[in-house]
């Protein structure tokens, strides 16, 4: 028969902590509940003098009292000052950390959700963090309708099943529809005894599960263990194991809860060892087992141990170990001081310090600094798996990704986790500060933090993208077409102004910031500076508005009464030509018709013949209609008056130039003239010309 002894066996750092301390203090000291779910454990404790009992009360004023690694309620921290007890608080970090989320979370207005059992000891304690106003969930059935519209924290007993804790969690987040904070509060511990027992049962025959019956740790790992394989034994002690069972198994996995002490394990080993049934299916392996429990129970490699100090040299101290009479030596190195002082240390001589086991080969090492910064470690750890933000500085990089470290975890982000998008280049991020979440946390001889900086990047995009879309929802809802709003100037472009209304990015396009056109954004308007415009269009769904500038503007014919007037003489630019006369532009904006029957004296076939755009003309205003916004000019109103015949005839048919043809018989009023915009051409001599003739006559 081959056994396979769980690496994760037996006290957790917080169990033997707690149990060490108990186990050291004197009589009549009391003891708030079991120190652990274990008979045999808590037997050896009633039977060394001190005193178990289930409520404070039952703790006499004036004596001492020990909290359990479950934790108890926040009151019963003042409660025994008030009545000086002294307090030696053993409660498991892990514990204590979740007694914190609680109570920081209650304060922000969150309400408290506890999975777990809602009798365990750890759970009763952590309700008194949070007024009692906790509510409990221990299964995968329906969520209390009471907590679908509230904002959520969720924590969990550090030693409930993971596989369970994650199916509550997808049943919350599905009903409730606010915020739900979540904090996996599971001791890690806790997770690697799950994980281990899960892949032993899988691959062995039969599983012994060995600790105290009401011991929640134990029998979540009796669980898992039934769930991938059929011989599943629960033992509270060597006296409930049937070895005949055993006999035909090949391959037989242990497993101890948290709360269960190596010789406990160690009797169960030695009855299959001693069990002639067992014993002619085994080959040796028994041995290495039982060597392998009592090296573990003696020393392991991150134990916790008290040693005492024999001696201090010049190198550091000489301490005395648990069940050793030899002296093993301790770096001054390794000491948890500021300055090593030779005198301060042997002073303390016969003083017990706790060490941390941190080489076993080629010999024993160990350290009193390092437990303060691995629990600093352990800490921040916790934090970081339950999501929170670290920062590493990227150290080098591999074919796959960037590597840094974090204490006394390495450090990996893959390619694809540095930052949205494809990165080419990976040796750019050499020596720059990571910010990071973890992905995957490995906490076994390799201890390496897998990590990536893109959900965080990405993360934050997606909350301006949120945040800029309610923005821009709360924008277009106070918006109407029409509407007058101040807005900033922004940036200019060939084609228009970016104009800042409320935050929101607007165009006022350059045909609506002038009646009379301009080059450039900045003849009209001035970058920085804010200005009144009209939405003129404001389009949701394309997240587009147009505003206008010229709009809040007179136009120019608005300024022309009483500035122009009948009689007035200007002087403009021809600015284009048509069949039946020229527009002359009389100043931006405003241009006036010089009908071709005022441009000249004499009768010319087309306004070309006389006038080219870009001439400059003086003409005189014969009709003026700012509601229909025309302006009518004439010409020849300022040049002396010629002969109305040419060669002694009238004008008539019998005078038409060889271009009309048709000549024309009928003359027109001077009124009719004026006010039509659309006459066909008729023949003449050009303005040149007539100048030239007026010129003559008045010599």
């Amino acid at each position: 028969m081959k056994v396979i002894l769980a690496k994760h066996s037996g006290f957790c750092v917080g169990v033997k902590h707690a149990v060490d301390t108990a186990m050291s203090q004197p009589e009549n000291t009391y003891i708030l509940g079991e120190i652990i779910h274990n008979e045999g454990v808590v037997r050896a404790i009633k039977d060394k003098g001190l005193n178990v009992v289930e409520a404070l009360e039952e703790v006499p004023d004036n004596s001492t009292v020990i909290f359990r690694s479950h934790g108890v309620p926040e009151n019963y921290y003042s409660l025994c000052k008030a009545r000086d007890i002294k307090v030696i608080d053993c409660t498991c970090g892990f514990v204590k950390r979740t007694q914190k989320i609680v109570k920081e979370q209650y304060a922000l207005g969150r309400q408290i959700v506890i999975i777990g059992e809602p009798l365990h000891p750890e759970v009763v304690g952590l309700m008194g963090w949070c007024d009692k106003t906790a509510v409990v969930i221990s299964g995968e059935g329906a969520i209390p309708a009471q907590l679908q519209q509230k904002e959520l924290c969720i924590v969990c007993q550090t030693t409930f099943s993971a596989r369970k804790f994650e199916k509550i969690i997808k049943n919350i987040q599905k009903v409730c529809k606010k915020t739900v904070a979540v904090f996996r509060t599971i001791c890690y511990t806790t997770e690697e005894r799950q994980k281990e027992v899960e892949g032993l049962a899988r691959t062995c025959d039969a599983i012994l599960v060995v600790g105290g019956l009401n011991s929640s740790n134990t029998n979540k790992l009796y669980e898992l263990a039934g769930r991938h394989c059929g011989n599943v034994f629960r033992l509270a002690s060597a006296e409930d194991l049937d070895c005949t069972k055993l006999k035909n198994f090949k391959i037989v996995g242990i497993v101890s809860g948290a709360s269960t002490p190596n010789a406990q394990t160690r009797e169960v080993l030695l009855k299959m060892e001693e069990n002639t049934e067992v014993k002619a299916t085994t080959n040796n392996e028994m041995d290495d087992v039982l060597a392998k429990i009592d090296s573990e129970s003696k020393f392991r490699k991150g134990q916790l141990v008290h040693a005492t100090i024999s001696q201090a040299t010049e190198e550091g101290l000489q301490i005395l170990l648990p069940f050793s009479k030899k002296e093993v030596a301790l770096s001054k190195d390794e000491l948890d001081c500021e300055a090593y002082n030779v005198a301060d240390y042997v002073a303390r001589i016969g003083e017990t310090i706790e060490l941390l086991v941190v080489e076993l080969k080629p010999s024993l090492k160990l350290s009193q600094k390092m437990i303060k910064l691995l629990q600093q470690e352990e800490d921040l750890r916790a934090e970081i798996e339950n999501g929170k933000e670290f920062t590493v500085v990227c150290t080098g990089t591999n074919k796959g990704g960037l590597t840094a470290q974090f204490g006394t975890y390495s450090v990996f982000v893959p390619a694809k986790e540095i930052r949205p998008g494809f990165v080419k280049d990976l040796t750019k991020y050499e020596g720059k500060t990571l910010r990071l979440r973890a992905i995957e946390i490995k906490k076994g001889a390799k201890k390496e933090i897998i990590a990536s900086q893109r959900v965080i990047l990405q993360e934050e995009r997606d909350a301006r993208d949120a945040a800029r879309a309610e923005r821009e929802e709360e924008f277009f809802d106070s918006i109407t077409v029409g509407d007058i709003v101040e807005g900033k100037v922004e940036r200019a472009t060939s084609f228009g102004a970016f104009v800042s209304v409320n935050g929101f990015d607007c165009l006022a396009h350059i045909s609506d910031l002038s009646w009379t056109g301009v080059e450039a954004v900045t003849d009209v308007l001035e970058i920085g500076k804010l200005y009144e415009f009209q939405i003129l269009k404001a389009d949701k769904e394309t997240k587009k508005v147009s505003l206008g500038y010229k709009q809040l503007q007179p136009q120019p014919w608005d300024l022309v009464e009483g500035k122009y007037n009948v009689g007035d003489v200007i002087h403009g630019k021809v600015v284009r030509i048509v069949p039946f006369g020229a527009f002359v532009e009389v100043e931006k904006g405003v241009d006036g018709l010089v009908h071709v029957s005022q441009i000249s004296h004499e009768r010319i076939e087309t306004p070309a013949t006389c006038l080219n755009v870009g001439d400059e003309v003086d003409a005189k205003i014969i009709a003026v209609d700012t509601y229909a916004r025309k302006m009518n000019l004439s010409i020849k109103a300022l040049l002396p008056e010629g002969e109305k015949k040419r060669s002694g005839k009238t004008e008539g048919a019998e005078d038409a130039p060889a271009g009309n043809k048709r000549g024309r018989t009928a003359r027109r009023t001077d009124d009719d003239e004026v006010s039509s915009w659309s006459e066909g051409s008729i023949g003449g001599t050009s303005i040149a010309d007539l100048l030239a003739n007026a010129s003559k006559k008045n010599n």
